[in-house]
């Protein structure tokens, strides 16, 4: 009953920057508990970023902590992930997810993923 499309992945150059956007529809948005992960070729899908519906608490990976900000616009039903200064290791597919819950871990359970976006850093 989840759908997500997310966009605004491409190609861009080291120390860089790009806005992932998240369309959600099919339940009330602002009662979705959201993440984002990323999945670099040949790895392990990895933990990115949360927020709770509400907006009133985040909680980033130790490795994107300072340069990606997630955020969000429940009137538009929309999340965000603003990426700054990209180096070539964030080259990956990108996907948001509805979590189960919000947790203060690396972990938090998901209910749907959306397709993805490759997001792809030269050097």
């Amino acid at each position: 009953q989840v759908q997500l499309v997310e966009s605004g992945g491409g190609l861009v150059q080291a120390g860089g920057s790009l806005r992932l956007s998240c369309a959600a529809s099919g339940r009330t948005f602002s009662t979705l508990d959201m993440g984002w992960f990323r999945q670099a070729p040949g790895k392990e899908r990895e933990f990115v970023a949360q927020i709770r519906g509400s907006a009133s608490s985040t909680y980033y990976a130790d490795s994107m902590k300072g340069r990606f900000t997630i955020s969000r616009d429940n009137g538009k039903n929309t999340l965000y992930l603003q990426m700054n200064s990209l180096k070539p290791e964030d080259t990956a597919v990108y996907y948001c997810a509805v979590l189960r819950y919000y947790t203060t871990t690396y972990s938090p359970p998901v209910n749907y993923w959306g397709q993805g976006t490759q997001v792809t850093v030269s050097s």
